[in-house]
């Protein structure tokens, strides 16, 4: 297997059409918009016998706590386990060389491969850590959304069902899309009301700023609005790509939480799915909420289950340390994890 950085992005973006296992965080434009963010990238395709077999975009990251080489949710690959592991090796030996040259103090790998003994061995065998924190979500929720509408809805628990047409029925609720960058500061503002009622840590208007614009030049994103006696109380942002439609973020004015419009505002982004061609919705971020009841995701995992689909859980989020700053890292983030409830 050899490397090569890949500059082409029609290259980039049919390759990963032919991926089943991945997320819009490998695609042409998360690098973009990481760009936006002021990080340094790189691209990099693995080839076998030339023929190109995964891509890796890997990010560089600047923080307080140490600088470290990232790739959110790669790499990915249309290769099965035995590869997978030399691919490993192969990105690693690009990646040791990069680190020493960037003074990073490790790597950091999210993939987004099935959590089984196989993958997890990649990993291992290649002298990966578990990480003491995700940067990403480690599980999802999705839905085949293939089926006609009819089914769709037969498919969904009877309350969320219920609730859907019961806000289609209420002549008070309305939702509609937008597309410029301007509603992203209205998105911001329902955020920073969740924010404060929820107390966690937020991004930053920049950052949603720049996350529509990259995806929006290639008519991928909406921000879908949901208004209720004429005042905006919900949104959420959701992105189309590679076949597949994102429920990246989403918020609603705490005051209204009994009104059923988040159900009718999820249901319009699943059938623009549709109608854009997509075969998969994922709703990112998953828990089991028997199993955690009590974690910060347990009650919009129950509210996304109420749609139908199953979970996806993948390999836990790989470090790999390249200098002794890392071990301080660890446990500052150890601590971070613990004081968040996560």
């Amino acid at each position: 297997m050899n490397i090569r950085e890949i500059k082409d992005k029609n290259i980039w973006e049919n390759f990963l059409l032919e991926c089943a296992e991945k997320t819009f965080l490998s695609s042409w434009n998360w690098g973009e918009f990481s760009e936006k963010m002021g990080k340094k990238i790189w691209r990099f395709g693995i080839l076998k016998d030339n023929e190109l077999i995964s891509v890796a975009l890997i990010i560089k990251n600047v923080a307080k706590r140490g600088t470290y080489l990232s790739i959110p949710h790669g790499p990915a690959t249309t290769e099965g386990f035995k590869s997978k592991k030399e691919i490993l090796r192969t990105l690693l030996d690009e990646l040791k060389k990069i680190g020493k040259e960037e003074k990073a103090d490790f790597i950091r790998i999210g993939p987004v491969w099935e959590r089984n003994e196989e993958n997890e061995k990649a990993f291992g065998n290649n002298g990966f850590k578990e990480a003491p924190m995700h940067e990403h979500a480690e599980a999802s929720w999705k839905l085949d959304i293939t089926p006609p509408e009819e089914e769709l809805m037969k498919n969904m628990r009877k309350t969320t069902r219920y609730l859907i047409r019961q806000a289609q029925k209420d002549e008070n609720i309305e939702t509609f899309q937008r597309w410029n960058i301007s509603d992203v500061e209205t998105f911001n503002k329902i955020h920073q009301e969740v924010v404060k009622a929820q107390k966690f840590i937020p991004f930053s208007l920049k950052y949603f700023e720049n996350e529509f614009s990259a995806f929006n030049k290639d008519n991928q994103i909406s921000i879908f609005f949901g208004r209720y006696k004429g005042e905006i109380i919900a949104a959420s942002y959701v992105i189309f790509w590679s076949n597949i439609g994102f429920y990246h973020h989403a918020a609603l004015l705490p005051q209204y939480h009994k009104i059923p419009i988040a159900y009718s505002l999820l249901w319009e982004a699943i059938k623009e799915a549709k109608k854009r061609g997509c075969i998969l919705y994922d709703f990112w971020g998953y828990v089991n909420p028997k199993e955690n009841p009590k974690h910060p995701w347990a009650g919009p995992t129950l509210f996304k289950m109420g749609f139908g689909g199953r979970p996806y859980e993948y390999v836990k989020t790989q470090d790999l340390p390249l200098s002794n700053k890392y071990w301080l890292t660890f446990l500052f983030e150890k601590i971070r994890k613990t004081k968040r409830g996560l």
